[in-house]
Parts: C-alpha cells; sequence; structure tokens
C-alpha cells in the first residue's frame, strides 16, 4: 500500500525507514530522499512510524 502518493512511497518502505532514523515523518522522508509535498500523508506516516517503532521495542 502506498502511504505517499506523491513520492511513491509504500508503507514497508517507510516502516524499514522508521527502525533506521528517529526523527519525525519529515526527517524519515528526508532520510529516503524525499520531502513531504501535499501533505494528506503526514499523519498517517507519524501513525505508521509510531506502531513500527513501538513493535521494534517490544520485539529486542
Amino acid at each position: 500500500m502506498y502511504v505517499c502518493i506523491c513520492n511513491a512511497i509504500r508503507e514497508t518502505t517507510l516502516r524499514c525507514a522508521a527502525r533506521s532514523c528517529p526523527g519525525d515523518a519529515d526527517a524519515v522522508y528526508e532520510s529516503l530522499g524525499k520531502t513531504p509535498q501535499c501533505g494528506q500523508c503526514l499523519d498517517d506516516a507519524a501513525e505508521i512510524l509510531i506502531e513500527e517503532r513501538e513493535r521494534s521495542l517490544t520485539s529486542a
């Protein structure tokens, strides 16, 4: 599933980046070489980042 249509960022890519980049959605996008365009994805992206980071803490 695409999280960000403007930048063609898939959920799996975002989850992987969340594990290696500690920042907010803007920082994670930057780590992928992208910048938010329309901004409609940022709330969903932030939720995915939180979810993925919590998951990685509980599995460690």
